[in-house]
């Protein structure tokens, strides 16, 4: 039988995939080019909600 913590669902995959690409003691860009490698469609909607949210603060700073 499988432990309750390996076993994933449809709603804690994410949180199971952030968990095995950024453990353990390797460089933060390694972690990152996994994780993107892993689950490129995720990626590119954090990359464009950061790329957003940067946008509004430098839009913000100009006022």
């Amino acid at each position: 039988m499988a432990d309750a913590a390996t076993v994933s669902n449809g709603k804690t995959a994410l949180t199971d995939d952030f968990r095995t690409h950024f453990s353990g003691s390797a460089p933060i860009t390694e972690k990152a080019k996994s994780f993107a490698r892993a689950r490129p469609w995720t990626s590119a909607a954090f990359l464009g909600i950061a790329a957003m949210a940067v946008l509004n603060a430098v839009r913000g700073a100009r006022r």
